[in-house]
């Protein structure tokens, strides 16, 4: 039987401050009214423990780091919980928790998202009585798929706390903030977001692709390699998040070697695709036509076949890269030399954070901050991420 973290407050006759809005269907109120959510009743140090354990220690560092709510919300206003949810957090009911994200049919990332979402819920139902869903269109990204997948629970009063993994900044703005504004608590994750949510458990773009170029710059001071010759890649190039990455790295290397020389930019990326034919396909033509290249930057989950492309091109130890995201394929082209490092952006963290702050909101009335870390992934760590991969995807 799993430990419960939770002593329930109201059942149990303590006091405590939920205050919400609209009538009580939840399906409406005004986002300008003040909000409290439960008064301490969840142990957070315990469910931090719980999940160091399981090696989310991101999500533990933000339990930790558990804050009062906001006074404010980004556009200014404030939240209310809604009263259909108070109800159910006062008489002990299960919460309904739902996950949005971007695709369950994306090689590498969905199997990712998936295990991160999957372990953190029993943790979160142990803080708070909790029935999780997650959704997402079935193969390709399609913003207007994942959000009619949104509406149709939060029309139908089926949302009682929400996160969201967005594929861009702005798509889900009005969305989240209409959730919000009826009193249903939101976090987003995996991609900054201009929404009311709560939090926004991501990595920054600009800094991930500094942190790239100072890794890649240490790797050529430790290995002796003069490189001059760079290109930035993706298979969203356009994405605020590439681009940010992108512009970050080429900022980063520039700054230590000013004549350095990119063959794309992040005003003009080499468009690769995330289909792995049509991007292995990119990286060839791109080795075949530019014979003076010396390093490639691949900004998602395509930097396996550049490193492919790489070796059937017979330029092996005359062309390195690096890449985002852990994958097997990405560790042995590190161990074998030819990618200098992988920028593991901790996409079961990501996954995983929403249940654990739904809990912490709605059972202890906390915000849990952003506590993501980006954790480069290098010859020398890469034993202890193949074996982290491994646990991950259960193999």
């Amino acid at each position: 039987m799993r430990r419960v973290h939770a002593i329930w407050p109201l059942a149990a006759g303590l006091a405590v401050t939920l205050s919400a809005c609209g009538g009580s269907s939840g399906s409406g109120g005004s986002a300008s009214q003040t909000t409290t959510t439960a008064a301490t009743a969840v142990d957070l140090s315990a469910a931090a423990a719980e999940l160091q354990a399981a090696d989310y220690g991101q999500i533990a560092d933000s339990l930790n780091q558990a804050t009062s709510p906001p006074a404010k919300l980004k556009d200014g206003s404030t939240f209310k919980l809604a009263d259909r949810i108070a109800a159910k957090v006062k008489s002990g009911k299960q919460i309904n928790y739902v996950f949005s994200y971007q695709s369950s049919g994306i090689a590498l990332f969905s199997d990712q998202f998936k295990t991160g979402y999957e372990a953190t819920l029993p943790v979160a139902q142990s803080m708070l009585p909790m029935k999780g869903k997650s959704i997402a269109p079935p193969k390709d990204i399609d913003i207007p798929q994942q959000i009619s997948q949104i509406e149709a629970l939060l029309n139908t009063g089926q949302i009682d706390c929400l996160s969201i993994e967005p594929p861009d900044s702005n798509a889900f703005t009005d969305i989240t903030n209409k959730a919000m504004a009826q009193g249903i608590p939101v976090f987003t994750n995996g991609v900054t977001s201009n929404g009311n949510e709560f939090t926004n458990f991501t990595q920054i773009p600009k800094e991930e692709g500094k942190t790239a170029a100072n890794t890649v710059l240490a790797w050529m001071k430790s290995s002796g390699k003069q490189l001059k010759v760079f290109t930035v890649s993706g298979g969203d190039p356009t994405a605020f998040w590439a681009q940010g990455r992108m512009q970050g790295f080429e900022d980063g290397i520039k700054a230590e070697i000013p004549d350095a020389k990119f063959l794309n930019t992040a005003k003009n990326p080499l468009n690769v695709s995330f289909d792995p034919a049509k991007t292995y396909d990119a990286y060839k033509a791109l080795l075949t036509g530019k014979p003076d290249l010396q390093f490639i930057l691949n900004v998602d989950i395509g930097a396996e076949h550049a490193d492919r492309a790489i070796k059937d091109s017979h330029k092996t130890g005359s062309v390195f890269t690096a890449g985002w995201n852990v994958s097997a394929a990405q560790l042995d082209a590190i161990d074998a030399g030819t990618q200098v490092a992988a920028f593991d952006q901790g996409w079961p963290q990501q996954a995983g954070f929403g249940a654990p702050a739904c809990a912490a909101f709605l059972g202890a009335g906390k915000v849990i901050p952003n506590a993501q870390k980006l954790l480069p992934v290098t010859k020398a760590n890469s034993a202890d991420a193949r074996a982290t991969l491994n646990k991950i995807l259960k193999k």
